[in-house]
């Protein structure tokens, strides 16, 4: 019996301090396991504080990017709202622009049917009026509108014939083309005979290159091809063709 309880062995069991020394133990070798981890990055030339400033510097320039992104969406709507004010603000000038022009050459061809009243007396008693050009159905190709009337008092018929002439560009050569070269129906004059007025619709065919920029008429008196009475228009396809004179102020030359 005695024998017994001298082999007899007491232990004690604590749980507690066995698991604080597990955790403890569990603890001890993640901090080693990161430490390794955080000395080998270190070793490679990897520094936390250099990688959390360059995140930090990095997200303060998208940032400004983003904020300068915006700003610019903004200028850009603001200048898109300017370019159409513009727009329409340039489309209401030419408008205006049109409107002026065409009261100009409405007044410029009524001064010049008014001077035509009181032209002094001459031998040619006719003149062009209402110069119109349109354009026709194929590049090159126009009608030629005008009407011949007689300027002061009618007192009877008048017949002649007149003279058309175009002049233009055909690249940097200036060039002169005869009523004949642009309208093969036609010789080289128009005659005329009437009281009060006579309308022409002339069509005409241009060569390729040739441009347009003025229209000669030489009025005649019967057949007398010494004295005329000589007028020019500016070229204006649509519209009325406004009257000028490349020799004086008066729109017109008797010769």
């Amino acid at each position: 019996m005695a024998e017994s309880f001298r082999k007899l062995v007491v232990r004690t069991y604590a749980p507690k301090r066995h698991a604080l020394v597990l955790g403890g133990a569990v603890v001890s070798g993640l901090l080693i396991l990161y430490g390794t981890f955080e000395f080998g990055r270190y070793d490679a030339g990897y520094r936390i504080v250099a990688s959390v400033r360059a995140e930090l510097a990095e997200s303060a320039q998208i940032r400004a990017l983003h904020a300068e992104n915006s700003a610019l969406r903004t200028e850009l709507a603001a200048a898109e709202v300017a370019r159409r004010v513009d727009k329409e603000g340039y489309a209401q000038v030419a408008r205006s622009l049109g409107d002026m022009q065409s009261q100009i050459a409405r007044l410029t061809q009524d001064l010049a049917f008014y001077r035509g009243l009181v032209q002094p007396d001459s031998i040619v008693r006719v003149k062009a009026q209402q110069m119109q050009i349109v354009p026709g159905s194929a590049p090159g190709q126009y009608h030629l509108k005008f009407v011949l009337m007689q300027v002061g008092k009618a007192s009877g018929s008048v017949g002649g014939y007149v003279v058309l002439t175009i002049d233009g560009m055909r690249g940097a050569k200036h060039e002169t083309l005869g009523l004949a070269q642009v309208s093969p129906a036609h010789d080289a004059n128009l005659p005329y005979s009437f009281k009060y007025f006579q309308n022409y619709d002339e069509a005409l065919t241009f060569p390729a290159g040739f441009q347009p920029t003025r229209i000669g008429v030489e009025l005649h008196a019967g057949k007398d091809s010494r004295h005329g009475y000589r007028q020019a228009f500016a070229w204006q396809a649509r519209g009325m063709s406004v009257e000028t004179d490349p020799v004086s102020a008066q729109g017109h030359k008797v010769f």
